[in-house]
């Protein structure tokens, strides 16, 4: 009995001691844990600190550069002088305005030329000669035109025919060309009111040095970056003119070289029906 009751005093001590041990870890546990989540905390104020005065750095440069690059080509257009300045933009944004009309009008008047002729050539040798007209005069572009001016006098000669096809593709290529002759004035005109605008730059920088009577450095560079924006300005808006340009060039003589071989099909596929019908 006694060595019993000494067992189960063991074992209530063993575990008391066990209990106070995991009470104790637990405690240990709890402290780093602590101490991790105030280290995490500190490290990441730290580099919220860090970054916030690396923000505050860059804002302060920002702020010394002038800001972006929109802030800079306003601050640049009013030191260019607001008067030559406004002729630049006014010649960009009509030249582009005339620029996108044409592309636009160019693209739509593209077709598919030989599924076109194909169905023309088809509908001709069913001798549906009103089938062909209806088939063009719904369909857009020059080289539906054509033909459908060419099928108004089918019952002519074949040289009148091909003379009428030459006569109404020049009148379409006149139509493809309307406007590029303001687009070409602008091209020039840009550069020259930048000119003008150097020009006039320098004699008011010569009348400020005249005023000042002293030819300090100063005024002379002042002067002379008012006066060169606005030739910087006047060359950039040409280059961007002459670029849109040439490509409505190449629209064009892509056009025109569909034209020209939508005309010789159409003469092919004419030539056979006057042969059928006379034979």
């Amino acid at each position: 009995m006694k060595r019993l009751i000494a067992l189960f005093a063991m074992v209530f001590l063993l575990a008391g001691v066990q209990h106070v041990q995991a009470q104790d870890q637990q405690a240990e546990d709890t402290m780093m844990l602590d101490d991790v989540v105030d280290t995490t905390a500190f490290v990441a104020d730290s580099a919220m600190a860090a970054v916030e005065a690396d923000l505050s750095d860059d804002d302060s440069e920002m702020m010394d550069e002038g800001g972006g690059l929109h802030k800079q080509l306003k601050r640049k257009f009013i030191e260019g002088s607001a008067s030559f300045m406004s002729l630049v933009a006014l010649a960009l944004v009509l030249g582009l305005a005339f620029c996108i009309e044409r592309i636009i009008y160019l693209t739509l008047s593209e077709v598919d030329t030989k599924r076109l002729m194909n169905d023309v050539d088809a509908k001709l040798q069913q001798n549906d000669v009103e089938g062909a007209k209806e088939l063009c005069r719904d369909t857009r572009g020059p080289v539906a035109s054509i033909c459908y001016q060419g099928l108004l006098h089918i019952k002519e000669p074949l040289d009148q025919i091909d003379r009428q096809l030459t006569n109404y593709g020049m009148v379409q290529i006149s139509k493809m060309e309307k406007g590029c002759t303001w687009i070409r004035l602008f091209i020039a005109v840009a550069p020259s009111l930048g000119f003008l605008g150097t020009v006039i730059g320098m004699v008011m920088a010569f009348d400020r040095i005249e005023t000042a009577g002293d030819i300090s450095p100063t005024i002379v560079a002042q002067g002379m970056k008012v006066a060169l924006i606005t030739t910087i300005f006047g060359i950039i808006v040409a280059i961007v003119l002459q670029f849109f340009y040439n490509y409505i060039l190449s629209k064009i003589e892509h056009l025109t070289s569909q034209m020209e071989e939508g005309a010789i099909i159409f003469m092919d596929s004419v030539t056979q029906l006057k042969t059928r019908n006379n034979g």
